[in-house]
């Protein structure tokens, strides 16, 4: 239970439309309230290194307040914040309708728009967060082969390294030529769609960037489980990068470009009978709550909003209406299971693991803990050291299980944490295990 509040937090609109939102003097008055609420607080210092940079900065000024902290050492505190949002959804007693209305996330949000509208970002941000540029180029057939051999070898990591500031031992994704789109494409069968409560039996799978060039193989197991289940599954016609990687850098002109793409592609499959899913949950989030909250006007993004899903939780409301196949030829075992902070804070439970655990043979360890990876704050030299940090406690959880499988929903954190583990190789997509249970 929250303290303070009896009511389910709720969230504000991000007006970054308004003035207010880009007056310096104004935000700098702002982060000092709730920097000074924090500090009071200190709940969330093992969530993620803002606070503890917060409280260092706080503990050797001169006054060890707030007020001795230098203004300009305020971005240091910003510069530590990936939105995972987890501070706001499990930790702060303080979020609206408290009084105090503290919206960490939001809040860093904004303080990095400024900056970025002021200063603009390094070149290494930039190129980082452009995955629709970046990942189409690189997963050209051949270019793609050349880039991972590339991306394997020491020497050339070692001069990205000090040449770029992309650490050496972060691993890097694998990029494919085949993508998620065209091997889903071939395996797209018609099915009568017959809904099931609030889900209408027929989905768009919207295969984001990370998916389509970085995990395309999960594409075919999201089409294999879908329609084994009886329910019609199509690809999304067109689409651009969700909008998260460059939230994350404060570039808000840019969310706006990619959300004018994509909102009118969606809202139309929306229109045509439509739910729409994705296989990773920044993406779901995206359009869940981040999008609505910065237009919340707007009838198109609502309408996107309210038929977006989590994978999992599309399939568990299926399961309670009765239309979900529950005959598993294959047990999985043991299941250590990392819940993805972007999943976590959609508020829809553990759907993943009561999905997989109706599996006979299989029991699913959850590990509500963050991997520290944010996409690209466990791949940059300056703050890789702080993600592994970050990482450790989940790590250690997976490795004291020794588990029969890993998984995240979340293919960057998996591959974060099994990269640092002893007792695990590799992670498999939680729809990719389920296939297997189905024997497919």
């Amino acid at each position: 239970m929250r303290e303070g509040s009896l009511e389910a937090p709720t969230r504000h609109p991000i007006e970054w439309k308004s003035d207010k939102y880009w007056d310096k003097a104004d935000l700098e008055q702002e982060l000092e309230r709730v920097y000074d609420i924090c500090h009071g607080c200190r709940r969330c210092v093992s969530l993620c290194d803002s606070f503890p940079t917060l409280f260092d900065l706080v503990d050797e000024s001169t006054t060890m307040e707030v007020d001795g902290v230098a203004k300009a050492d305020y971005i240091k505190v910003v510069d530590q914040c990936y939105l995972c949002d987890l501070c706001y959804m499990t930790k702060c007693p303080y979020v609206p309708p408290h009084e105090w209305n503290v919206d960490f996330p939001h809040l860093m949000l904004r303080a990095k728009a400024v900056k970025f509208r002021e200063e603009g970002a390094r070149l290494r941000d930039r190129v980082l967060t452009s995955t629709d540029t970046v990942f189409g180029m690189t997963s050209i057939p051949l270019v793609d082969v050349t880039v991972n051999a590339f991306n394997s070898n020491a020497t050339f990591r070692k001069l990205l390294d000090s040449a770029v500031g992309i650490h050496r031992e972060a691993p890097v994704p694998k990029f494919h030529s085949k993508t998620m789109r065209k091997q889903v494409k071939p395996l797209i069968r018609q099915i009568q769609p017959t809904p099931i409560g609030a889900t209408t039996g027929k989905v768009a799978l919207y295969a984001t960037c990370y998916g389509n060039y970085n995990s395309p193989e999960i594409g075919p197991d999201f089409v294999k489980v879908f329609q084994h289940n009886d329910i019609h599954i199509d690809v999304v016609p067109k689409e651009k990068c969700c909008g998260m990687p460059k939230l994350e850098l404060g570039d808000l002109e840019t969310v706006n470009k990619l959300k004018e793409a994509n909102i009118p592609v969606l809202a139309a499959l929306v229109d045509q009978g439509y739910d729409l899913i994705a296989p990773i949950p920044s993406c779901v989030l995206m359009y869940k709550q981040e999008l609505p909250l910065m237009y919340p006007d707007d009838e198109q993004v609502k309408k996107v909003q309210a038929a977006f899903f989590d994978p999992f939780e599309y399939l568990w409301l299926r399961h309670k209406g009765g239309a979900l196949k529950t005959e598993f030829p294959m047990a999985m075992g043991e299941i250590a299971y990392q819940v993805a902070c972007h999943q976590r804070v959609q508020n829809i439970g553990l759907k993943t693991r009561d999905v997989l655990n109706l599996v006979p043979g299989t029991q699913v360890t959850p590990q509500e803990r963050c991997s520290g990876h944010d996409g690209t704050y466990a791949v940059k030299t300056e703050t890789r050291d702080k993600s592994v940090k970050i990482a450790r406690p989940v790590v250690r959880k997976v490795d004291q299980q020794a588990p029969d499988h890993f998984t995240s929903d979340c293919p960057m954190a998996g591959t974060q944490i099994a990269n640092l583990s002893e007792k695990v190789s590799r992670a498999e997509h939680p729809m990719t295990l389920l296939r297997m249970a189905y024997g497919l």
